[in-house]
């Protein structure tokens, strides 16, 4: 984790557990509970500076100054859908790189759908956030501190988590797992991990790791297509890891956790969402404990790509389900603001 945290002299005290804070509370000379009040301040409070935190000390504050780096993201804008509420917030970074976030009001709660890193190398066709490349990772405190300055905004609490924003996952792994850790310890916000979602684009190696962590987050493969052939034209990473390789992982990863595995499917006019795609697909994963997730492309502007019709998309439908395979289509928000994963992000940095 040292390596993510070069642009930062300090320590990024956000990103430790309350162990890891304890230990370094007693080597600066200050008592246990001290970090376990100052942990309380960042991750259930949310304090945005150490000035914030009314009981401690004067003294301790300048030493927090001193030796950490508090991570509070700077919120530029947000976009507001008239349509459902769904917002999209931009927030600037410290190296002021930037990263978008979405909030999604449901009936059960609020869900926040994060960034893992900014910008992203995976150079999936469709997808608006890779085409500017890799910039960095995101810390684990820099994961966080989305939810939070998005949970101060709205003044409600967040229940359920997307990992599924800029950015592949698992190509941050070991920070991931931290921003994890955190997220569902009791003293933080303590978000289930059944109400956690990580998406992935299928970092084999990764995968398999993350299926030994034994965690009881939900697995989402960005699949798009049912032949290797098309997933090659839609996603660079196939021609690392195969889609039989990937198939194979999967299955691994539900016998090692016990959790049914999400296929994220985007449809692309008359590219993957013709019959014989459908057919192929349901041939593909017939027998996995796996739910399919149909989600109609969101077109951008520097592709050619197309939404398919409504008909094309009930068709492949039920097509699935007419091969005893549980599927749902996303149902289709903040149409009215940039949707497209990475657009907002883009035109503010371009401008």
């Amino acid at each position: 984790m040292e390596q993510e945290m070069q642009y930062s002299v300090k320590h990024d005290i956000k990103s430790l557990n309350q162990k890891e804070l304890e230990n370094l509370f007693v080597s600066l000379g200050e008592k246990p509970f001290r970090a376990r009040q100052v942990y309380h301040w960042m991750h259930v409070s949310h304090a945005a500076t150490f000035d914030e935190m009314s009981n401690i000390s004067k003294s301790l504050k300048e030493k927090l100054k001193e030796c950490f780096e508090l991570t509070v993201l700077r919120q530029k804008l947000v976009q507001r859908s008239k349509l459902d509420g769904t917002a999209k917030y931009l927030f600037e970074l410290a190296d002021g790189n930037m990263i978008e976030s979405v909030r999604m009001k449901y009936k059960h709660g609020n869900s926040v759908c994060i960034s893992s890193q900014a910008g992203c190398r995976m150079g999936c066709r469709f997808c608006a956030s890779t085409l500017d490349g890799l910039a960095r990772n995101l810390t684990p405190a820099e994961m966080l501190d989305q939810i939070y300055r998005i949970q101060e905004d709205i003044g409600e609490r967040v229940s359920h988590v997307v990992v599924m924003g800029t950015g592949e996952p698992l190509d941050n792994y070991d920070n991931l797992l931290k921003f994890l850790e955190l997220l569902s310890d009791e003293n933080g916000l303590n978000v289930s991990q059944r109400n956690i979602t990580v998406s992935t684009c299928g970092i084999v190696p990764n995968m398999r790791k993350l299926a030994g962590e034994k965690l009881q987050i939900t697995l989402a493969i960005s699949l798009h297509a049912s032949s290797q052939e098309k997933r090659e034209e839609l996603m660079p990473v196939a021609r690392k890891y195969g889609i039989d390789e990937l198939m194979k992982a999967c299955e691994d990863y539900f016998v090692q956790t016990g959790r049914r595995i999400t296929f994220e499917y985007s449809l692309v006019g008359g590219v993957n969402d013709q019959p014989q795609d459908a057919r192929q697909l349901a041939r593909l994963i017939q027998g996995l404990n796996c739910h399919v997730n149909l989600i109609p492309v969101n077109p951008i502007k520097e592709r050619a790509y197309v939404q398919p019709d409504g008909q094309s998309v009930l068709n492949f439908k039920q097509m699935l389900e007419k091969h005893g395979i549980t599927v749902t289509v996303r149902r289709e928000m903040g149409r009215d603001i940039d949707g497209a994963c990475g657009q907002l992000r883009r035109r503010q940095m371009n401008e």
